[in-house]
């Protein structure tokens, strides 16, 4: 394999290997540490970020806050807290001497406060902000005015290059990097587009080329591209080395720094990792973000499945083929169905599916009273986790709302997120992302027998190829 060369990245000569910034708490401060002790680019999730009190111990994110928006200002405050703990723990255990990135979401709720909070309560140990899942133009303004570099997540060049006339020709010089995450690879929220088929993946070569003509284009030679998502072993990957119509390049890995000793994921999860076999890491529109995303299929994800499988169109008065009266709940309400609905929705009632709720969209799902009870609790309990959140209908604005009815058939993500991290026996009942490679644990014999490496073991093993 040709030799995998240094990097310059935010003002640090790395190997240009950077760990993902998983989130909630999944990319720590001491797996990220560890990372950059190895001499790689360490990334810290800053979405709902641990943090601890003077012991030492973890603080539960427990919300007593009335509304929403004392909620949220709650959260709020706990990611700022968060934050400034992990940068810490990620700089001193990378010896104050290695490259540390913050990943966040723009449409995480209070997304920019928090940044700012934790830049300024962090001064000097984060060197580069890493952030997508949304369009970030004000991400360049804010690393601009605390000095630190970014690195905008996009999926293709169109995507960048809206971001470049907006805002990041302004602030070129911060600008530390281009990630490319792969929309039908990586794991977690995926930036497909409208006009892409999320059942035929496109090779990345060609969009990432068509970035690298783009940023040539605008002066940007020198700027690396970093490739995310799908990335196991460098070999894979050597075509691009050394190659004027990728230019600079590093890898981002988001899967594999999961099964090290340092990840905070339970044994239960890394021993689930082990198991997984090619097509067990799949597309869904579940998200209450409306993204698509990449997450393991386990007993979560077939349940959101099936519940979007009991649904039917319905009106409320009989209109056209809508004719057949049908009630349910204890109420015996009364809708309009077709004769074929009907039919379903009254065997899913006689299996116990006996709640009906509206969707946004005139259709009525089916669950059991515990599942109702539990989805509207949820809903009720929402601390504005997101910019906008289509399970509960939050939004970061003046109303508070986004103006549409809360939709069911999705789920409270913040809650799963921080049950699957925190509890060990969580792994079939809540989301569990991952990219789509992540069958190759059971498959890549350096996993042999169960082994779990170090962080720099990994790394060690990625540096030659494999």
């Amino acid at each position: 394999m040709k030799s995998l060369n240094s990097i310059v990245m935010s003002g640090k000569e790395v190997l240009p290997l950077i760990e993902g910034g998983k989130g909630i708490a999944v990319s720590s401060g001491q797996s990220s540490g560890a990372w950059a002790a190895a001499g790689g680019v360490a990334t810290f999730s800053g979405v709902n970020a641990d943090s601890y009190d003077e012991n030492g111990n973890r603080i539960p994110q427990i919300y007593h806050g009335r509304t929403r928006r004392d909620r949220h200002e709650e959260l709020v405050a706990y990611g700022i807290q968060g934050g400034i703990a992990q940068a810490r723990i990620a700089h001193d255990l990378a010896g104050g001497a290695g490259c540390v990135h913050m990943n966040v979401l723009w449409e995480m709720g209070g997304a920019e406060r928090i940044l700012h909070g934790v830049l300024e309560g962090a001064r000097g140990l984060i060197h580069g902000i890493t952030c997508g899942a949304g369009m970030p133009y004000r991400v360049a303004q804010i690393a601009a005015d605390y000095k630190v570099h970014y690195y905008p997540i996009i999926s293709s060049a169109r995507a960048f290059r809206a971001l470049w006339k907006r805002a990041y020709h302004k602030f070129s010089d911060w600008l530390g990097g281009v990630v490319y995450e792969d929309p039908w690879l990586a794991g977690g929220h995926n930036g497909l587009s409208n006009s892409e088929d999320p059942l035929l993946p496109e090779d990345p070569y060609p969009r990432v080329a068509a970035l690298r003509a783009l940023m040539n284009e605008i002066g940007l030679h020198n700027t690396p591209i970093i490739m995310a998502g799908g990335v196991w072993h460098i070999e894979d990957w050597e075509h691009w080395l050394d190659n004027p119509e990728i230019g600079p390049v590093a890898f981002q890995f988001g899967t594999r720094p999961l099964l090290t000793q340092e990840s905070p994921i339970s044994d239960a999860w890394k021993q689930k990792l082990l198991t997984l076999k090619k097509g067990d890491v799949f597309l869904n529109q579940f998200s209450p973000t409306g993204f698509w995303s990449s997450a393991v299929r386990n007993d979560f994800i077939d349940e959101l499945k099936a519940r979007s499988d009991r649904q039917v169109a319905f009106s409320t008065q009989p209109v056209g083929e809508h004719s057949a009266s049908f009630t349910y709940g204890v109420r015996n309400r009364e809708i309009f169905l077709t004769p074929k609905d009907k039919e379903s929705a009254q065997s899913w009632l006689n299996q116990g599916y006996t709640e009906g709720i509206k969707t946004p969209d005139s259709t009525m799902i089916f669950v059991t009273p515990e599942k109702m009870q539990e989805i509207r609790q949820d809903q009720i309990d929402c601390m504005g986790c997101l910019s906008h959140c289509n399970f509960s209908n939050w939004a970061e604005n003046e109303k508070g709302n986004t103006g549409r009815k809360a939709d069911p058939r999705s789920f409270c993500i913040q809650k799963t997120l921080q049950d699957v991290i925190h509890m060990d026996d969580s792994v079939e009942n809540n989301l569990m992302f991952a990219g789509h490679g992540a069958y190759r644990f059971a498959t890549d014999p350096f996993y042999k027998d169960g082994f779990i490496p170090t962080v720099k073991e990994l790394v060690d093993r990625i540096m030659t190829g494999k």
